[in-house]
């Protein structure tokens, strides 16, 4: 029989990554935690984590003995609130690709609803598929590949991606502009961009090599920066700001596709059912609207 506590110990090291956080987070001391994870694995018969100097890694047998943990302990806090007469709010927590407009991801979070809470997790494709791996989130609203179909998916919309310009730069009426024509400009690099090799292989091809004023990992400072004329720079069609149009740029043809990934823990038709996945299914059609316009250099 497996104790409660166990599991409580094992979710812990997965969430925070280490035993130590994971200690202090039980409030037990680490060789107590060492302790219950080394008696889980004896219980298991498997070994549930590869341990290094520097991190903690979860085994096959880990990350699947994970799902089922999760579902143990989420009933586990459900039968506790049902016999304490409380009110239960389900918690979703929605892992968000860095790249994903602001105020898409604001009108998600506003479309909660009094029985639910929405825990926002942002990061970059490889982190979120991490934590999907581990259970530490339910579903991410990211990128959809052809290696993520192990993951139960829901495509929403595709986009492309383009030129952001400040709305006074000279090309800023073409609708289509050849790298070429940018020799001379000044660009912004985007680093949570997932086209960062490919973009530079294209410039550098056109035999351009501009001066980058700016180097960020916040799109939003990147459209300000565009807009106060800082420079230029490439990134998905659906993001816009006033003072800033976008153009296609010729002969980068690359896409991206969004959509939901749901983790291994989460039945994908019950999750659908929340407020907040319905409010990302919702606002995909818009989103595509969006884009849509932004191709044709409009704000939305």
């Amino acid at each position: 029989m497996i104790d409660r506590y166990l599991l409580r110990y094992f979710l812990a090291v997965i969430d925070h990554g280490n035993f130590s956080r994971a200690a202090e987070h039980c409030n037990v001391s680490q060789p107590t935690l060492s302790v219950g994870i080394a008696k889980l694995e004896r219980l298991l018969g498997r070994p549930l984590f590869n341990r290094t100097n520097r991190r903690v890694e979860l085994t096959p047998a880990g990350a699947h003995f994970a799902v089922h943990a999760r579902r143990i302990e989420a009933e586990f806090n459900l039968a506790e609130s049902a016999v304490a007469g409380q009110s239960t709010r389900r918690t979703v927590r929605l892992g968000v690709l860095a790249t994903i407009p602001t105020p898409l991801v604001a009108r998600i979070a506003a479309a909660r609803d009094d029985g639910e809470q929405v825990e926002l997790v942002e990061g970059r494709e490889r982190d979120l598929l991490d934590r999907l791996a581990r259970g530490r989130i339910d579903v991410a609203l990211t990128l959809l590949r052809p290696d993520t179909d192990r993951y139960a998916a829901t495509p929403l919309w595709s986009e492309g991606y383009g030129l952001a310009l400040p709305d006074t730069h000279p090309l800023a009426g073409e609708s289509v502009i050849a790298g070429e024509a940018l020799a001379d400009n000044v660009m912004i690099v985007r680093r949570t961009c997932e086209l960062l090799t490919e973009t530079s292989h294209y410039f550098t091809t056109r035999g351009v090599r501009p001066f980058f004023a700016a180097r960020t990992t916040n799109d939003d400072r990147a459209l300000a920066l565009v807009a106060a004329g800082l420079g230029v720079t490439v990134m998905p069609d659906g993001h816009a700001a006033p003072g800033v149009v976008r153009a296609r740029l010729a002969g980068f043809d690359h896409v991206r596709d969004i959509g939901l990934l749901f983790a291994a823990h989460a039945d994908p038709v019950e999750l659908g059912a929340t407020a907040t996945v319905r409010a990302v299914q919702a606002l995909a059609g818009d989103q595509a609207g969006r884009v849509m316009s932004s191709v044709a250099g409009s704000a939305p």
